[in-house]
Formats: structure tokens, C-alpha cells, sequence
């Protein structure tokens, strides 16, 4: 699949997609659809549909925003320095879309590396494991785990 930007993407964004992932924005705590969301499948970006995160990597941390220990591939989530509010943090955004995502820390479960991809849900779309295949990410559903 080709990922990528443009302008009809951008066009089906909500409001609140589009102040976050366009505009750096952050959705408030707790507020996001995914933040309790478990079902087995994909989050994508929701502009380019570049896959993300898998519902494997998915956890609660308490933060208030789904948080992921690992990316899909890390090739499609770059990094970024992020000194705005006086924090000293990392940035996280989808490589092909350029959407902002959130932030990393190095406070996640260190049995899957320590890190914490905390997310907005406004930037995602999640993609059910049934279907993957018929969306075209069928090449990662070894990373999602059985509904039970």
C-alpha cells in the first residue's frame, strides 16, 4: 500500500482531527474514543492510513490516552524534540502523513521496552482484525492477538 498525504484526507478530517493531527493539538484527558477501546485489530493514521499501532502493543498506563509500548514499524512513527509548555518532551508523528500523534516516555512496561506511546485518539482510525485483510493490512495480523 502507498501512504500518503493529501488534500481529500485532509478534507474528511473533523474539526477535532484536524486541531490535532494539523494542528499539534491535544485532545483532553480521558475524552478520546480509543482510550478504553481493546477489540483485536489496528489503529492507522487517520490521514494517510499508514498502520501504527497494533491492539497487541495497546495497554492501560492511566494516562488518560490509549498508550502503546511499541509502534507496528518504527520507520512509520518519527521523533521529534518538543519544548513547547515549558516540558521537555518527545514528539511522535506518523512518517507519510506527518499527523501528530503525541508524545513517548520512557515510563511504559519494561518487559516490552519501557516505552509509552501516548496517543490521541483523534489521530487514529482503528481497523477491526476481521477487516484487515479486506482493507489491505493483512501482512500484520500476526501482531494482533485473538478476541476472547
Amino acid at each position: 500500500m502507498r501512504y500518503q498525504k493529501t488534500q481529500d484526507a485532509i478534507d474528511r478530517l473533523t474539526q477535532e482531527e484536524y486541531r490535532v493531527t494539523q494542528q499539534n493539538g491535544t485532545e483532553r484527558a480521558y475524552s478520546g474514543k480509543y482510550d478504553k477501546h481493546y477489540e483485536p485489530g489496528i489503529y492507522v493514521d487517520v490521514v494517510s492510513g499508514e498502520p501504527l499501532f497494533a491492539s497487541s502493543a495497546k495497554f492501560n498506563s492511566g494516562c488518560g490516552w490509549p498508550a502503546f509500548s511499541t509502534p507496528i514499524e518504527t520507520a512509520h512513527v518519527t521523533e521529534h524534540r518538543d519544548s513547547t509548555f515549558g516540558m521537555d518532551r518527545v514528539e511522535v508523528r506518523s512518517k507519510h502523513g506527518d499527523s501528530h500523534l503525541g508524545h513517548v516516555f520512557p515510563d511504559g512496561p519494561r518487559e516490552t521496552g519501557g516505552l509509552r506511546y501516548c496517543i490521541n485518539s483523534a489521530s487514529l482510525r482503528f481497523v477491526p482484525k476481521d477487516q484487515m485483510e479486506a482493507e489491505g493490512y493483512g501482512d500484520y495480523l500476526d501482531l494482533v492477538e485473538e478476541s476472547s
